[in-house]
């Protein structure tokens, strides 16, 4: 298990747990009680961790290397339903890009979502969850289908960006991105969104256009990146801090801004620590968004979801 910064203190009441539990089964020395004291030290530490969080902690939460990805979700949510499918039919298969179909119960959705690694070998191969414009092009033919057999869309945002390299504007990063948030304001059946980690910028947004939009609770949502904009505004990283504060990127800030239609709550100590009671939260979600789409006509759909993205920023003077 790994540790945050934030979290030593429960790291250390972790060791002392693991302790007192090797002696009492080592030695005659009856040790209940004290491991009953450490635990009950422990969960109270734990809540007032993790209920007093700062946004840049829950940006670090959102970046846990232990945090499951897209493939978790869609692996616990669909079992050996999901069949992956690949490429753009132009360019490659941009591998940071997943999609697929699969079934929760009896239901088949088209899941779509960026994918990172778990060690160096993995990162590099995915690109470290950034798209490329194939990626982008891939996941809208995956949309395209679906909604030409009438199967909702779910897609899994968790991304530091689209990627910025110069291949991938000579190929039309700008374009494709512009292209799916075009088609997926337009797209003839429902689509359900949730950011599972990291929502950084037109990368996030490009298959971000849902019915319905949720954020786990330790996630964040916006334009750039706390150390970039620190960069941009500072000219330098030391004030990442206080750039994630100012950008309004936690999901409590999105629901108040109603950018997000709800909020899914995440086990003490964030999605890591708890993987299978997380998932099933998630899918609790996305069966009762689709309870509330499935029966709309595509025109009122199409008529809803323009409705809700026209209201986000208006403001009384």
């Amino acid at each position: 298990m790994e540790y945050l910064d934030f979290e030593l203190p429960i790291k250390d009441l972790e060791e002392q747990l693991t302790k007192c539990e090797l002696i009492g089964k080592e030695s005659d020395v009856d040790m209940t009680e004290s491991c009953k004291n450490i635990e009950k030290k422990l969960l109270k530490t734990k809540k007032d961790i993790y209920k007093n969080l700062t946004a840049w902690q829950r940006v670090q939460l959102s970046r846990h290397p232990n945090r499951p990805y897209t493939l978790d979700h869609i692996n616990s949510l669909c079992g050996q339903t999901f069949m992956e499918l690949h490429g753009d039919r132009t360019v490659k298969d941009d591998k940071a890009m997943v999609g697929g179909l699969g079934k929760i119960g009896d239901q088949s959705f088209m899941f779509i979502g960026q994918q990172k690694g778990y060690n160096t070998k993995t990162r590099q191969y995915r690109n470290f969850g950034m798209s490329n414009p194939e990626g982008y092009r891939k996941a809208l033919r995956l949309m395209k289908m679906a909604e030409k057999f009438g199967i909702p869309v779910v897609t899994l945002l968790d991304t530091p960006g689209a990627y910025p390299g110069l291949e991938a504007e000579e190929r039309g990063q700008g374009e494709a991105i512009a292209r799916n948030i075009l088609e997926m304001t337009r797209l003839k059946t429902p689509i359900i969104t949730i950011v599972i980690g990291e929502g950084a910028s037109g990368g996030a947004v490009g298959i971000g256009v849902g019915d319905r939009v949720y954020m786990m609770e330790n996630t964040w949502y916006t334009v750039i990146s706390p150390e970039s904009c620190s960069s941009i505004l500072w000219r330098s990283w030391e004030h990442k801090e206080k750039a994630a504060e100012a950008l309004k990127l936690t999901a409590t800030d999105m629901k108040k801004l109603n950018i997000i239609d709800g909020i899914i709550k995440e086990p003490i100590g964030g999605a890591h620590s708890d993987r299978e009671n997380a998932f099933k939260e998630v899918e609790k979600t996305i069966l009762a968004a689709y309870d509330e789409l499935k029966d709309l006509t595509p025109k009122m759909l199409v008529k809803k979801r323009m409705e809700k993205y026209l209201k986000m920023g208006e403001f009384k003077g």
